[in-house]
């Protein structure tokens, strides 16, 4: 499995899938997720970072930032 920092946190999270565990039985889940925010920015994300997100505003890298 590949693992890729969160731009939250930078906490190492799993990302499954692709070539990285292709011919491999590894069965863990994915810990995160690309998200493209509104500013434009693309952000990779663990999902507690994603929790801590205001769920009332349009999310920017700011948001990110803060966290």
């Amino acid at each position: 499995m590949a693992r890729q920092a969160c731009d939250g946190c930078g906490e190492q999270v799993t990302v499954a899938g692709g070539v990285a565990n292709l011919w491999t039985l590894e069965k863990e889940a994915t810990g995160g997720i690309d998200l493209e925010l509104v500013d434009g920015t693309d952000q990779f994300l663990c999902y507690d970072c994603i929790e801590r997100l205001p769920d009332d505003e349009e999310i920017t890298a700011d948001h990110v930032d803060r966290l």
